[in-house]
């Protein structure tokens, strides 16, 4: 009797992770003219990382352009929000050596450079590592805003590369933040 609540409890629990990992849909922010930002579903998307943008020095007035590989993406995925354009400092960044199980965090500050309000409908890390914290509130044109990446490498230990693919009412609608480590096993 044991052993079968045992397989019961195996069963459901497979069942609800299977769900999570496949059917869930995510939350993104919509923009309706004139009403301001509402919840809306939409499903996720999968990202395959692109070639890094050159990093750019802030000072520059936002040069940096993104680098984008979404193609196949981009047409199962329909934004409902006016398109704008944003601009990041830097697209990577090299923490260099850290220790295993610290936290490490970057702040990439990007600044819309279109005439539209930006949106950042999602931001998602390559792995449970690698966490972004994005602003949930419309940027004005021609404002600034900070997206906070920490990394936590846990007990991974060398050279490490780990991406954030953030979705936005952007043309194209994806762009990847890369950072990288050398993890020193403690």
């Amino acid at each position: 009797m044991k052993e079968n609540i045992n397989t019961a409890l195996l069963v459901l629990i497979t069942l609800m992770v299977g769900y999570g990992t496949f059917f869930k849909e995510d939350s993104k922010i919509v923009y309706n003219q004139g009403r301001g930002a509402q919840a809306n579903m939409a499903q996720p998307a999968s990202t395959p990382i692109s070639q890094p943008a050159q990093n750019q020095n802030f000072d520059q007035d936002f040069t940096a352009q993104t680098t984008i590989n979404n193609a196949q993406d981009q047409g199962n995925i329909q934004s409902t929000n006016p398109p704008t354009s944003v601009a990041f400092a830097e697209t990577n960044h090299d923490f260099g050596t850290i220790k295993q199980d610290t936290e490490n965090t970057k702040v990439f500050t990007f600044k819309n450079t279109g005439d539209k309000p930006l949106l950042i409908e999602s931001a998602r890390g390559s792995c449970g590592c690698t966490v972004p914290n994005y602003p949930k509130q419309p940027i004005p044109p021609g404002q600034s805003g900070e997206i906070e990446v920490v990394y936590s490498p846990g007990k991974q230990k060398g050279l490490q590369t780990k991406s954030v693919t953030i979705i936005a009412n952007t043309e194209p609608r994806t762009t990847v933040l890369q950072i990288k480590a050398d993890v020193e096993e403690v």
